[in-house]
């Protein structure tokens, strides 16, 4: 991230307004910038995190001994936790020695022991096609605005034209009420 040198000064304004952060004076030697320029990213930083939170999470392939043409190196999920009513996006990094021309994602998600969705998604629509080597594939769903809290499961298979399964996976993701409200927050 970039800031201008006169906004973090005016941020640190505010600061030195403070009695206790009175230290931050804008008139202090070119010294005290670096730890100027700290103090305000991380303050910056940690106003920003509730509303930009991703969740790097792991994941289990469907079965273990299984040797898969597409390898899955990780998910982050966007914005975490998910809330009803917001879009969301999943993003899985992976892996082929093969040329992917086409195919699709075959998603199915379960709250507690029952099972809730089930779509079957064009590959080309989430990632660039032709693909090979190390792709991205992104799939982002704005879910229903009252959706259950909770933890849900989401697995994931992938198949090729001629309906050959090149990868399964499964992981978790927690949607709740924690986020939604931080969100209301944020808007009034």
């Amino acid at each position: 991230m970039c800031f201008s040198l006169k906004f973090i000064n005016s941020f640190l304004h505010i600061f030195s307004s403070i009695p206790s952060l009175s230290f931050l004076t804008l008139n202090q030697s070119m010294a005290m910038i670096p730890i100027k320029l700290f103090i305000a990213l991380l303050f910056f930083l940690c106003l920003l995190s509730p509303l930009t939170s991703a969740e790097y999470t792991d994941f289990e392939y469907c079965n273990k001994r299984a040797n898969y043409d597409v390898k899955v190196s990780g998910i982050d999920i966007t914005p975490y936790p998910v809330s009803g009513g917001k879009k969301t996006t999943f993003s899985i990094s992976a892996n082929t020695g093969k040329n992917l021309t086409g195919g699709k994602l075959v998603i199915d998600v379960n709250y507690l022991f029952f099972h809730v969705h089930h779509e079957a998604i064009d590959l080309c629509k989430e990632t660039s096609c032709p693909a090979s080597g190390d792709f991205v594939i992104s799939h982002s769903q704005e879910l229903p605005g009252f959706t259950p809290p909770g933890s849900y499961t989401l697995t994931m298979k992938m198949v090729d034209e001629k309906n050959k399964q090149l990868s399964c996976i499964s992981f978790g993701f927690s949607i709740g009420f924690i986020a939604e409200s931080q969100t209301l927050a944020a808007s009034s």
